[in-house]
């Protein structure tokens, strides 16, 4: 079994810098790692759910790769999460093949850190404007971790800042694989 399941949900990840290289760096283990891209695999919007759900009941650990859009998900991520997490399946009285598992977001971030805090641009910290997926996992009994994120992608970021970040973030999701 592989241990972390990555959702990339991006509609242009041949055109991202952030992303697409996090996908890339996250291939290279591929006995730890399983990248599935969603806008590639529904390309037409309908959703197979009962393979989403059996490829997460196949994980340990469930990570949402995504660009912030409006200080939210792109659509067909949304989409999927409305679909997949199904009642009796993701929540209520029999709903519990997402109990304790670990569910963490890897985000690009158009804007500068600093605009993300409360005395910034938008007032309020990146895992407060993204709080309603918090929610989600509480809802669902998920073990929720601490947001990865990359900021500035609108301010072209160096060729290494970015590799670095892809680097970094194979490093904490293996740490997240290996932990409690």
């Amino acid at each position: 079994m592989k241990k972390t399941l990555v959702i990339v949900a991006h509609p242009q990840i041949n055109e991202s810098v952030v992303n697409q290289r996090w996908a890339e760096e996250l291939r290279k283990h591929p006995d730890e790692f399983t990248v599935h891209e969603i806008y590639k695999a529904y390309s037409n919007g309908v959703i197979d759910v009962a393979k989403e759900q059996s490829l997460i009941e196949e994980h340990e650990n469930l990570i949402f790769q995504f660009p912030i859009y409006w200080f939210n998900c792109p659509p067909l991520f949304k989409q999927w999460l409305d679909e997949v997490f199904t009642y009796g399946w993701a929540y209520g009285s029999t709903g519990d093949k997402l109990k304790n598992k670990k569910i963490m977001l890897a985000v690009s971030a158009g804007i500068k850190s600093k605009d993300y805090s409360g005395t910034g641009r938008y007032q309020l910290p990146l895992n407060q404007a993204l709080y309603p997926f918090e929610l989600t996992a509480l809802y669902v009994e998920a073990d929720y971790q601490p947001i990865y994120a990359f900021y500035g992608t609108e301010s072209n970021p160096t060729s290494e800042d970015v590799d670095q970040s892809a680097v970094d973030y194979v490093q904490k999701l293996l740490h997240l694989a290996n932990s409690g």
